[in-house]
C-alpha cells in the first residue's frame, strides 16, 4: 500500500502514514501541489522551517508504462515566492513507487550547520552525516554514492548552489549511466533542500516487489498501443531521438522566434553553429551517445552524451533551452563553450535557463563582453567559489538585474523566460504570463500549434485563439505531470484522439478504476485551482500575470509586439 514518508530534518526522525482521503488518489504534480497548499503557510519564507519539500512519483511511475518515470518535486519557491512543481527524469521516481512511497516529504529545519543525507531502503530509513561531501559537485557526488551504496541506487543531490541556498539552485538526479544531467531545475528548490541541510537522498529498492497491477493483461495491451503511438509520431519517434530537443534551434530561428541578445531580435546569425544537427554530428564524430533515455522505460530517448574535442565526457541531457540560454541569448556561437556551461550548471546544481538569462544580463551590464564564451565560463565558475559575483549570477536573472542596475530583465514572477520569444509565439507568451509557476514553457507548450503544426495550427503572430490554446495546454500538462509521464508524450496525444484514452486505460488497469477522459481533464483543472489558490494566499494578483514592458517593443523579423491586455490574459486562469 502506498504511504507518505515524512522526514523531520531537525529531529532526524521519520514516520510513515496512510494518505488522507483528499490526496489518496493523487500522484505527481497533483499530489505535490495539494500537499503544499494544505500544509505550507503561503506567506512563509521559502527557506524557513515552515516550507516543505515534497517528492512525488506519478500515478503510473514504477510500472512498465512507457515514459512514466518522471518525478514531481514541490514546495514554495525561493525564486518566485509562489508555488512550485519542478519535474525531472532520473531513477528516483520509479524506485520510490516500487517501495510503495507515494510521497517523500522533508519538513522542519535543522538548528545546526551540519549536512546529512537520507538513505531509503525497503525496510529502513537512515540519516547519515554528510559533512564530508560539502562542496562536492553533483557529478562527483553521484560517483561517490554509487561507490558506497552500489550502482543500483537512485540519487538526488544538491551542489554548491544549493548549499549556499541560491535562488536558482536545482536538485540533480543521476541518470541511468550515473551522470547528473537530470534536474528539478526551475524555481530554486535546491535551495529549499539546502535549507533543510540535506546534501543527498539515496533510494535503494532492492528486494521490493513489482508494482501491483489490478488488471495486468489490460495494462499490457494498453501499454503496447501506447508505445506504438509514441514511436510512430514524427516528433517523438523521429525528430527527438535523432537530434534531441536542440532540433528546435534551426526550427525556431527560421520561425523568427529565437530570442537573441536578450530578446532584441528573433533570429541569430550563428544559429546553425549551435543547432541539434551540429550537436548530433559532434556526438557521432567524438564517440558520444546520440540518443538515450533519461529514465528506464523511455522510448523517446531525446537525451544524449556530448563529448569534448578529445572524446572525453563533457555533458549529458544537453537541452534546447540550455543551448539557447547560453547561446543566442548571449550571442555565444561555440557549442563546446555552451556544453561546458551546461556541465558546470549540473555540477554546481543550477537551473540552466535562469542562469543563462542572468549571464546575458551580466553582459548587458558590461561585466563581460557579449558573445565571449570563455569569459562566461569563468564568470559561471565563480558560483563554485562563493565569490560575490558568483552569488549574484546563481540567484538568477531577476536578482542579477537588480544587483547590476539593469532594467531589461525578461522575467515573470521573477522567473526567467525560456527559449521562445513571446511576441512571435503568442500561445507560449500567454503561458509565460499566466502560469502559476512563473515564466515556464513546459506549463503550456503552445509551440505545438504555433510553430510545429502539432494538434492544429494557430497563427503565432496574432492574438486570435492563443489564450484558449494556452489554457487548454496548461490543463493537459498538469494532468500529464500528475501521471508521471514525460511532457513529450503530448506531441502524439495532440495528434491522435485515442492517445489520452490510452493513458486513461493504463491508469484504470493499474488501480482498478473506471475513469474517463473528462476525469483526466478535470484533474488538470483541479491542480491549477490548487496552485492559483496558494499564489493568491501568497499575495499574487492578476497584475502579476503579465510580461515586462520590454516586450512592448517590436521584434524582428516579423516586427510584432506583445499586445495582450490584463483582461484578455485573465481568461487563461478562469475555471
Amino acid at each position: 500500500m502506498s504511504r507518505i514518508l515524512r522526514i523531520n530534518t531537525r529531529e532526524k526522525t521519520y514516520s510513515f502514514e496512510t494518505p488522507a482521503e483528499d490526496i489518496a488518489g493523487l500522484g505527481g504534480r497533483a499530489l505535490t501541489s495539494k500537499m503544499i497548499l494544505n500544509e505550507v503557510p503561503a506567506t512563509s519564507h521559502p527557506l524557513s522551517k515552515y516550507n516543505k519539500l515534497v517528492f512525488a512519483p506519478g500515478l503510473l511511475s514504477g510500472t512498465a508504462a512507457a515514459n512514466s518515470g518522471r518525478l514531481s518535486v514541490g514546495g514554495k519557491s525561493p525564486l518566485t515566492g509562489g508555488i512550485k512543481e519542478s519535474n525531472s527524469g532520473g531513477l528516483v521516481s520509479q524506485k520510490l513507487a516500487r517501495l510503495g512511497i507515494k510521497a517523500l516529504v522533508l519538513e522542519d529545519k535543522p538548528e545546526d550547520d551540519g549536512f546529512s543525507m537520507i538513505v531509503i531502503k525497503k525496510d529502513s530509513v537512515e540519516f547519515l552525516a554528510a559533512d564530508e561531501y560539502v562542496g562536492v559537485c553533483n557529478g562527483d557526488m553521484i560517483t561517490k554514492l554509487w561507490e558506497r551504496f552500489g550502482k543500483r541506487v537512485a540519487t538526488a543531490s544538491i551542489g554548491v548552489a544549493g548549499e549556499q541556498r541560491l535562488t536558482s539552485a536545482s536538485i540533480q538526479f543521476a541518470d541511468p549511466k550515473g551522470h547528473p544531467g537530470r534536474a528539478a531545475g526551475r524555481g530554486g528548490l535546491g535551495a529549499v533542500m539546502g535549507s533543510k541541510k540535506i546534501k543527498a537522498i539515496v533510494v535503494d529498492d532492492k528486494g521490493a516487489e513489482r508494482v501491483a497491477l489490478h488488471d495486468p493483461e489490460a495494462f499490457k495491451a494498453a501499454n503496447k498501443k501506447w508505445v506504438e503511438l509514441l514511436t510512430s509520431h514524427p516528433v517523438s519517434g523521429q525528430g527527438l531521438p535523432a537530434f534531441g530537443t536542440a532540433v528546435l534551434v534551426n526550427v525556431i530561428n527560421e520561425a523568427g522566434a529565437l530570442p537573441t541578445k536578450n530578446f532584441r531580435t528573433g533570429r541569430f546569425e550563428h544559429a546553425k553553429d549551435i543547432s541539434g544537427e551540429v550537436m548530433a554530428a559532434n556526438i557521432e564524430k567524438r564517440g558520444g551517445v546520440p540518443s538515450e533515455g533519461c529514465h528506464p522505460g523511455c522510448v523517446i530517448k531525446c537525451s544524449q552524451i556530448y563529448n569534448d574535442k578529445d572524446n572525453n565526457y563533457l555533458t549529458s541531457g544537453f537541452e534546447y533551452e540550455t543551448v539557447w540560454a547560453f547561446g543566442s541569448h548571449c550571442l555565444i556561437k561555440d557549442l563546446d563553450d555552451i556544453a561546458m556551461m551546461d556541465r558546470l550548471c549540473d555540477d554546481f546544481g543550477l537551473d540552466t535557463i535562469d542562469t543563462g538569462v542572468a549571464m546575458g544580463i551580466a553582459m548587458e551590464a558590461g561585466i563581460i563582453p557579449w558573445g565571449d564564451g570563455k569569459a562566461a565560463i569563468e564568470l559561471l565558475k565563480k558560483v563554485g567559489t562563493g565569490d560575490p559575483m558568483g552569488k549574484i549570477i546563481g540567484n538568477g536573472a531577476a536578482f542579477t538585474g537588480q544587483a547590476l542596475g539593469i532594467d531589461r530583465v525578461p522575467v515573470v514572477k521573477r522567473q526567467a523566460l525560456p527559449a521562445y520569444d513571446p511576441r512571435a509565439v503568442k500561445a507560449v507568451g500567454v503561458t509565460y504570463a499566466t502560469s502559476t509557476m512563473g515564466a515556464d514553457h513546459t506549463a503550456g507548450y503552445g509551440v505545438c500549434q504555433n510553430i510545429l503544426g502539432v494538434g492544429g495550427s494557430i497563427d503565432p503572430l496574432k492574438k486570435d485563439n492563443n489564450v484558449e490554446t494556452s489554457k487548454t495546454l496548461q490543463i493537459a500538462t498538469a494532468a500529464i505531470d500528475a501521471a508521471g509521464l514525460c511532457l513529450f508524450v503530448a506531441f502524439p496525444i495532440l495528434d491522435n484522439p485515442e492517445g489520452l484514452q490510452m493513458v486513461v486505460d493504463m491508469i484504470n488497469a493499474r488501480y482498478g478504476l473506471s475513469l474517463v477522459v473528462d476525469d483526466v481533464v478535470n484533474l488538470g483543472i483541479s491542480i491549477l485551482k490548487d496552485e492559483l489558490e496558494f499564489n493568491r494566499r501568497a499575495g499574487f494578483t492578476p497584475k502579476d500575470d503579465q510580461l515586462p514592458d520590454m516586450f512592448k517593443e517590436e521584434v524582428a523579423p516579423h516586427n510584432v509586439t506583445w499586445d495582450f491586455t490584463n483582461e484578455e490574459l485573465a481568461e487563461a486562469v478562469k475555471f
